[in-house]
């Protein structure tokens, strides 16, 4: 698509909205200022290619498609076959799998997805076995009755949340944590790494239906080959979460006992993040699982979203050329740039580096919270999230860690020279940041001090230095 193109699309986009809700258009508008100014460090997010955003702004919205290609509750889905098909194609070929489904909404959706699969595919009830039943779609009331007795004595072995888990891996404010009797396997103390053997330990202990790999704070590779041979050793089940690094094994910068595909029964991801797609998730799975995931609507998911679909085929599509594996290895050598000008600068990082996309920064050596760090960069025009770090005092709201990733300034073009850059801005705001106190002169975990005049200095600092590398090019919607 030319330059000029995108602009008149986006541009004339926004002046139809507007003709309804002006106030929508401008938030849309803002959102694309906001975007364009501030250094954006949060390891989940990205930018879509202008065609991905486009192909989620069309008449694919207005159709209901419950079921599968070819096998629809609803007439005159033809076209949405097209684009569910093609997506899952290029979702196959891209990562080598054997069934790909793309039909959640959001990476807990395809994790549910995965749950229910697994269940419906392993769990053998009194009731199930006399009915001689296994298709969710077969079961009676009093099949599923008996199948909910079960369900209580499931058992999930996932990362701990505090380690770099998922809340969506068994913990009990997601329903995962209800469903399953979930337990956690942690990282060594002294390094902040797995450790293969007590994880087998966990393993032969606990007896999990499912054991869970992937992560959404760790940051170093995962050894997928080990996981699935613990996983084979007790009968599990083994199911990996790739939505962080999907990008980065579709680009290849994953290969071997690194790459999950290859070693797990279910793959979930979302198709955001490193993989630079739209907001929603997918799932992987070897054939014989493939009858149960594609169950998925009406199972657990309401209507696919056809429009998103499309929007997943062209980010696919994108994923699958050349250029994508040097973006994927940018990202890591960012990464790793960005590591090391931190640690240089003394810096406290977990696990003390990066093989990925993202950096754990403990701030406690700063002083500081994570909430009151990642106020205090916000305040900065430098965009993070607080992240709890192994054993973390403070708990999943205050953290002692803020999570830092390369994904998004690597596509906006941002090398390892610049991220030695981004490490100085980093370091200076923390540096001069103070925790607060409350009213009764208590330690805040919350409130902070910093100079006004330099968090507007280290803000037209990180805007000069993305100045070079504009967002979105192509559109200019003045």
């Amino acid at each position: 698509m030319s330059r000029n193109a995108e602009s008149t699309a986006f541009r004339s986009a926004l002046e139809v909205i507007r003709a309804v809700e002006p106030r929508v258009a401008d938030a849309i508008g803002a959102e694309l200022t906001d975007q364009r100014e501030s250094l954006k460090l949060i390891a989940s997010e990205n930018y879509a290619s202008p065609a991905t955003l486009l192909a989620m702004g069309n008449w694919f919205s207005d159709k209901y498609a419950e079921g599968t290609v070819g096998r629809r509750f609803y007439a005159g889905c033809q076209n949405v076959d097209t684009v569910e098909a093609l997506a899952a194609e290029h979702a196959r070929e891209l990562f080598g799998a054997a069934h790909a489904y793309v039909q959640p909404h959001s990476g807990i959706d395809a994790n549910l997805v995965a749950f229910w699969a697994v269940l419906a595919d392993r769990v053998e009830s009194p009731a199930l076995k006399k009915a001689q039943v296994r298709q969710v779609n077969d079961l009676t009331e009093a099949d599923w009755f008996a199948l909910r007795r079960e369900l209580g004595n499931q058992r999930m072995l996932g990362m701990s949340l505090d380690a770099g888990g998922h809340l969506t891996h068994g913990f009990r404010p997601n329903i995962s944590g209800k469903m399953f009797d979930q337990r956690s396997y942690g990282t060594d103390p002294a390094t902040g790494l797995i450790d293969y053997d007590r994880v087998a330990e966990a393993a032969r202990e606990f007896k999990p239906l499912i054991l869970v790999g992937g992560y959404s704070a760790y940051p170093r590779k995962v050894n997928f080959r080990i996981l699935r041979e613990i996983a084979d050793s007790v009968g599990a089940t083994f199911m990996v979460d790739m939505a962080h690094f999907a990008g980065l094994v579709a680009g290849k910068v994953f290969t071997g006992d690194f790459d999950p595909v290859p070693h797990a029964h279910i793959v979930t991801t979302t198709t955001h993040k490193s993989l630079r797609g739209p907001r929603g998730g997918m799932v992987l799975c070897q054939p014989e699982l493939a009858d149960q995931v594609d169950r998925g609507c009406p199972m657990v998911l309401g209507g696919p979203l056809p429009h998103v679909m499309a929007a997943k085929a062209v980010a696919l599509a994108e994923a699958r050329r050349p250029e994508f594996a040097d973006y994927a290895q940018r990202i890591v050598d960012n990464a790793q740039a960005l590591a090391e000008g931190l640690s240089r600068r003394g810096a406290k990082l977990v696990t003390g580096g990066t093989d990925n996309h993202l950096v754990l920064i403990d701030v406690s050596g700063y002083g500081l919270t994570g909430r009151q760090a990642e106020q205090a960069l916000l305040d900065s025009g430098i965009v993070t999230n607080r992240n709890s770090v192994p054993q973390d005092p403070n708990g999943a709201w205050y953290t002692s860690g803020i999570r830092i990733g390369t994904p998004a300034l690597t596509t906006r073009g941002l090398g390892t020279a610049e991220m030695d850059q981004t490490a100085e801005l980093i370091h200076t705001v923390l540096t001069q940041t103070t925790a607060g106190a409350n009213a009764d002169g208590t330690p805040s975990k919350a409130k902070y001090t910093l100079d006004p005049a330099l968090a507007d200095k280290i803000s037209r600092q990180a805007t000069d230095l993305l100045a070079p590398h504009p967002l979105y090019p192509g559109i200019d919607l003045s």
